[in-house]
């Protein structure tokens, strides 16, 4: 009986017993580890770096076929969109009202040399005669005068002829240059104007071998280029030839390669842009006015870059940084300024140096101030790039 009713507290004592043991066995646990980390020092790469822009293709030359004389179109001699040279004939307007005006011309021509011969004769017998003052000065005077005027009115003539003549060349309209050569604006039987403002517009021709490549570059891209140019790292693409090299939409290489040609005179104040023309070999005329793409320009004399993968980039609101690991197995949070892509992985253009032990996998793991446990890794450019 004693033991029972002692059963209340023999059940206390138990409890505070197990539960001094669980207190103890709480306090003697060991601390998890500090996380695991991969780490690994950049990829050093001797190389130079392009800088990308979105731009266009342009024809290297364009003109506005139109008609140097008046008349109805009596045909045509080209098919729409095909590729003409210097000289192609294109159109021809109706030549015959040209052609009447022109043997109306030669007949002046003709009238205007017979009265040449005429009053040269009576020049050269006035001469004689008045050499034995058998005329007068007076009578002379004319003489020379009427051979005077008729030299005169057979130039006249003679450029009449000329003009005539040149607008029944104008009546076959022919290709200023080569190129590929738009549709037919005007077909067989209309009435067209020529050789005034306004004149009908035909068709259009455009260069496209070279072709132009036009882009925008920004100020502040202005800015480095120019200094690198005063450094003597990188001329400018004003006075060289920089290369560059052009992919197309559909295209994931940059396969198109060319040179720049111009970097216009002034920043659009509008924009903060300046533009920027690079031409492009096009024999075959794949490339098309119009098109758009994207751009490598040489961006830089050759130097030592820092690659890192893109995966161990972070972002912080507008900054961009990478965990290091130093010594003390402590991570810190690197600023840096990130540039192009090489081989697959980013350029860092600051913010590391060649040594620092950089978190390349478990970033999610790594917290400010707490310890990791680091393992060697390496950098190494991805399978296809």
């Amino acid at each position: 009986m004693p033991v029972l009713e002692n059963r209340p507290l023999l059940l206390l004592l138990l409890a505070c017993t197990a539960i001094g043991g669980c207190r103890s066995a709480a306090e003697t646990a060991a601390p998890p580890p500090p996380p695991a980390v991969v780490v690994a020092t950049p990829m050093v790469v001797r190389m130079t770096e392009w800088d990308e822009y979105t731009g266009r293709f342009e024809p290297t030359d364009r003109v506005d076929v139109r008609a140097r004389v008046d008349g109805y179109v009596s045909s045509v001699h080209f098919r729409d969109g095909a590729i003409v040279r210097t000289g192609d004939l294109l159109f021809v307007i109706d030549p015959r009202p040209y052609e009447a005006i022109l043997e109306g011309a030669r007949a002046d021509v003709a009238r205007a040399e017979t009265r040449v011969e005429l009053a040269t004769t009576d020049f050269i017998r006035g001469e004689e005669i008045f050499a034995i003052k058998g005329i007068s000065q007076e009578e002379f005077d004319q003489r020379t005068q009427a051979k005077k005027e008729a030299e005169a009115a057979l130039v006249v003539a003679r450029a009449a002829e000329r003009a005539a003549g040149l607008n029944v060349e104008f009546t076959s309209v022919r290709a200023p240059m080569g190129g590929r050569i738009s549709e037919n604006y005007v077909s067989v039987g209309n009435l067209v104007s020529g050789g005034q403002a306004g004149s009908t517009l035909l068709t259009t021709i455009v260069a496209i071998d070279p072709i132009q490549f036009v882009f925008d570059a920004s100020e502040a891209d202005y800015l480095r280029y120019s200094r690198l140019n005063a450094k003597g790292e990188r001329r400018s693409s004003r006075d060289a030839a920089n290369p560059v090299r052009i992919r197309l939409l559909d295209e994931s290489s940059f396969t198109h390669v060319g040179t720049m040609d111009f970097v216009d005179n002034r920043l659009d104040p509008t924009t903060g842009t300046i533009r920027g023309r690079a031409l492009v070999p096009n024999k075959d005329g794949f490339l098309t006015p119009g098109q758009f793409g994207r751009l490598q320009l040489l961006g830089s004399g050759e130097f030592d870059a820092l690659l890192v993968p893109d995966s161990a980039i972070l972002s912080d609101q507008s900054r961009r940084f990478v965990w290091t690991v130093g010594n003390d197995d402590v991570p810190e949070q690197r600023v840096i300024e990130p540039g192009g892509l090489e081989r697959g992985l980013r350029i860092v253009r600051a913010g590391l140096q060649r040594g620092d032990r950089v978190v390349i996998n478990g970033m999610q793991r790594v917290r400010p101030g707490a310890k990791v446990t680091p393992t060697a890794g390496g950098i190494e450019p991805p399978a296809g790039s």
